[in-house]
């Protein structure tokens, strides 16, 4: 049985362990504030962009030539990878890397060449350099999330998929649905997928009795959904960011409250042995004085 001392040490310890604990869940939440504004304000505008081309697609006749959009067989691929700068929240950057080992290896197992690997995190890019792949350090992005920087990623990858050289481009990312569940996503970057809008499909707010909304465009609709592609695609992996930062600061929340939790836990269990341990050794003098007293 542990000496008082060695308890009291070991109290002291957790003690202060908690108050770490503690503190880093309320830095968490307070950042999880700020990046849920973020991203709750960017979805709307990101839907309806995504409405409006749909709509555009609609009601085009023939099919729409964009060099982003072409399909051709998958030999070449690249992956978009988000990641945390730090650790402490939970299974966030375990899933995001164990989903990025096993699209490689899906990959590799159809034929298929991995070109290149784009990790958003330093969690991210050391996995990506124990696979053996070199990578660019895009850390920054997450420390100052920023529009600009993001599109230039993104102009990154339609060019060289416009070129050839790239074949295909998923994200892998968590969605952020709430603070209590975060979704790890795949998605397909590229080549975009225009999905027509369909009258059933569409809210009230972009249909009218029960019809597609027919906008009044110039030049023309051809020529404005050309151009609104490639806003649709910095946009998109913009948001993939402003919703990995989310999940990430809400991973941490919760791990936090867990280990905030486990703490009070065990220092509850600490104390009572404490007290017993005590209550052991006073017995155990009273019982010698006593024991001495009547010889």
């Amino acid at each position: 049985m542990p000496s008082l001392k060695e308890v009291k040490n070991r109290i002291n310890s957790v003690n202060s362990t908690r108050k770490i604990t503690s503190a880093m869940k309320m830095v968490a939440s307070a950042k999880l504030h700020s990046a849920q504004k973020a991203i709750e304000s960017m979805r709307p505008y990101e839907t309806r962009l995504a409405r409006i081309m749909g709509t555009f697609v609609s009601t085009i006749d023939g099919d729409i030539t964009s060099p982003y959009a072409v399909e051709r067989p998958v030999q070449r691929v690249a992956l978009v990878v988000y990641t945390s700068n730090s650790s402490l929240c939970g299974a966030f950057n375990g899933n995001v890397i164990r989903e990025l080992r096993h699209a490689v290896a899906r990959y590799q197992e159809q034929g298929c060449e991995v070109v290149g690997i784009y990790p958003l995190g330093k969690k991210g890019l050391e996995a990506v350099r124990k696979l053996g792949a070199e990578a660019q350090d895009y850390s920054s992005l997450l420390d100052h999330p920023a529009y600009a920087p993001a599109a230039e990623i993104a102009q990154e990858l339609m060019d060289k998929f416009a070129a050839g050289e790239i074949d295909r481009v998923d994200l892998i990312y968590h969605h952020f649905k709430s603070a209590g569940s975060q979704v790890l996503t795949k998605e397909q970057f590229l080549p975009v997928r225009l999905e027509e809008e369909s009258a059933d499909g569409v809210t009230a707010e972009s249909k009218e009795g029960g019809f597609l909304a027919d906008y009044i465009v110039e030049p023309s609709k051809e020529e404005l959904l050309l151009k609104l592609i490639p806003k649709a695609l910095h946009l998109k992996l913009y948001t993939a960011l402003l919703d990995s930062l989310a999940s990430e600061h809400a991973a941490r929340v919760i791990a936090m409250q867990v280990a905030t939790d486990n703490a009070d836990e065990l220092l509850h269990d600490l104390t009572l042995q404490y007290n017993k341990t005590r209550q052991q050794a006073i017995t155990a003098e009273l019982l010698d004085i006593v024991g001495g007293s009547m010889q």
